[in-house]
């Protein structure tokens, strides 16, 4: 089972403890694994059950009490009065439960939801490679399974440079939103002047329902933790730092006892594997901020001061940590590092487009059917992650467009989702790669309140440093306030463009320059919405302040509506069409929601 944050949140740890009850209470000849996150967040929790001969079954959304029938299923008690008395309880719960469907039915996906291996099916797992089998911190299995013979072929050959290479060969890019070529930082850092050097894991992950740094650190530390070793071997860093937000509890845990396994067996420390030079890595826990995904603002963090972005040049490759060449990499991107040198940069570049090579991961989440954390060869269209690997929108709704890259990214219409998952391609189409959030919206919601979300964060986030950031983003989100609140002037839309223009060129940092881009691409590609709030009517009916409920003609006079209003807006008129007062009424949705006639509808 995997206990990650996620599915502990959907009461994976309940059923952990009982399987391992019901293990041993009947004898079972089952051992029971904690692994790393398989990324089905939509069956959580999930029980996988893998036999000797290879056979394995899947069980999701399962609950405590029917773990029992679950693994009874698979495996037989120890002795005689165990079988008896399993058969008896079984027997007993099937009385008592009146019929109801077999919870080895219910919850089996090889039966009530064949359609689920599409999201496995259509991705390549690279960082995620061997999730939901390995343990998080069983090191002896993560060395069986290939780990740290990556490490070991660098630090067997001859020259640094040589891992720069294959690095470069590979086309990665960085995975943190910019895209920069990895190899080209890392040869910025080893060719800086200086024998001091330090290296920076970057685990900060502050966009909203991002979770793909998490899932990484908290499932495959020890991958991280090699990959960090290969960077600091190529650029000469003898010392390293884990920056990881302090939300992240799991993540922390894992990765502390995961550096103090590999330290205690000597492949970090003293001496990398026993032979190479040091390397002496340390966690230090984030604050929160936003803004501290930022190179220079994460570097004044660890530092001590307060996380604010500085002025470039000189860069972190020239003068980082304590003043020295450092080299930053997100989470994902020292991931890869371990694959590719093992597999071949050639295997690597094979994957992708020309110009993004590899696999991404990504937050999948909004009005899909399988959410949860996907893996994608570069190149896989937004289209095809909607409709195969997400199983479709939810309700059979109509899919309107694909967020992606969280709060710096954008808005791409469902006429341009045959978009690929490529850097230069999605900046085009008006969003940008990012971290890999991606949230997908259908005709329900309102364009202009997704960038009034938005923007609400990255105001809020903004460290105040810089005026256009400080300032503009406020003007901005007093305007997109006022339109959704049915306020809106003339001028705002046109206002709003040139706010966000000035915002780009005027701040500091990435995240300013960025802040805008939810606005801008919702202008580019949803104009009309903004024109249907200077008119006071919200299309997707989402703004409050902009629609109203009424009860059409199909009324049967149930009172179901005036029963759960929660302000009394609707009298209490048994058998007779009820009628809303709109001065009272809140838009909770509530008598929408729970009218069997169908009758309430919003204008």
């Amino acid at each position: 089972m995997c206990v990650c944050s996620s599915c502990d949140a959907a009461g994976a740890r309940a059923v952990f403890v009982e399987c391992e009850r019901e293990v041993q209470e009947h004898g079972l000849a089952a051992t029971v694994k904690e692994v790393g996150c398989t990324g089905v967040s939509f069956e959580a929790p999930l029980l996988e059950v893998a036999l000797a001969d290879g056979r394995l079954f899947r069980y999701g959304r399962i609950q405590p009490p029917d773990v029992k029938a679950v693994l009874l299923r698979h495996f037989r008690p120890a002795t005689l009065p165990q079988r008896l008395a399993a058969k008896m309880a079984l027997a007993l719960e099937s009385v008592v439960a009146a019929g109801e469907t077999d919870p080895v039915i219910r919850y089996a996906l090889d039966v009530a939801h064949g359609a689920d291996s599409a999201f496995w099916n259509c991705q390549k797992r690279i960082v995620t490679e061997h999730g939901g089998a390995l343990a998080p911190l069983d090191l002896d299995e993560y060395i069986r399974h290939g780990g740290f013979a990556a490490l070991k072929t660098c630090l067997d050959s001859p020259a640094p440079e040589t891992v720069i290479e294959t690095i470069e060969t590979s086309g990665l890019r960085g995975r943190g939103g910019a895209g920069y070529p990895t190899a080209r930082k890392w040869r910025s850092v080893r060719g800086a002047p200086g024998e001091t050097k330090y290296i920076i894991c970057n685990g900060d992950e502050g966009d909203p329902g991002a979770f793909m740094d998490r899932m990484t650190l908290e499932s495959f530390p020890y991958r991280v933790l090699e990959g960090m070793a290969i960077a600091a071997v190529a650029v000469g860093a003898a010392e390293g730092v884990l920056y990881i937000r302090a939300e992240y509890p799991l993540a922390l845990h894992r990765v502390g006892a995961a550096l103090a396994q590999c330290e205690a067996r000597g492949i970090l420390g003293e001496r990398l594997m026993g032979t190479g030079p040091a390397l002496r890595l340390r966690v230090v826990e984030g604050a929160g901020a936003f803004v501290c995904g930022e190179e220079t603002a994460l570097i004044a963090a660890i530092e001590g001061r307060r996380g604010m972005p500085r002025f470039r040049p000189p860069y972190p490759a020239e003068a980082g940590l304590w003043g020295k060449p450092t080299l930053i990499n997100n989470v994902e991107t020292l991931a890869n590092v371990p694959w590719i040198v093992r597999q071949g940069a050639v295997a690597f570049a094979s994957l992708g487009t020309r110009g993004s090579a590899g696999s991404k991961t990504f937050a999948l989440a909004g009005k899909v059917v399988h959410g949860g954390l996907i893996e994608v060869p570069m190149g896989m269209t937004l289209r095809q992650i909607v409709e195969q690997i997400g199983g479709g929108i939810q309700d059979g709704g109509k899919l309107k467009a694909v967020q992606v890259g969280g709060p710096s990214g954008g808005c791409v219409p469902a006429s341009l989702c045959d978009t690929p998952v490529d850097y230069e391609a999605l900046t085009a189409a008006g969003a940008i790669m990012g971290s890999g959030g991606m949230v997908v919206l259908d005709e329900t919601d309102c364009m202009v309140d997704v960038a009034r979300y938005f923007m609400t964060f990255t105001q809020r986030e903004s460290c105040g440093k810089c005026t256009f950031c400080r300032v503009g983003t406020q003007r901005m989100l007093e305007i997109l306030e006022r339109l959704c609140a049915g306020h809106g002037e003339a001028e705002d839309v046109e206002r709003l463009e040139d706010l966000s223009r000035l915002v780009q060129r005027g701040s500091l940092c990435g995240l300013g320059r960025t802040a805008p881009n939810p606005v801008l691409s919702t202008l580019q590609h949803f104009r009309a919405e903004y024109d249907a709030h200077l008119r006071k009517r919200c299309p997707a009916k989402r703004c409050k302040a902009l629609i109203r409920y009424v009860i059409s003609d199909d009324c049967i006079g149930c009172t179901r509506c005036a029963q759960r209003c929660p302000v009394k807006a609707i009298p209490m008129t048994p058998y007779r069409k009820h009628e809303i007062d709109v001065k009272l009424c809140i838009r909770c949705d509530t008598c929408r929601k729970t009218c069997p006639a169908k009758a309430v509808q919003i204008e």
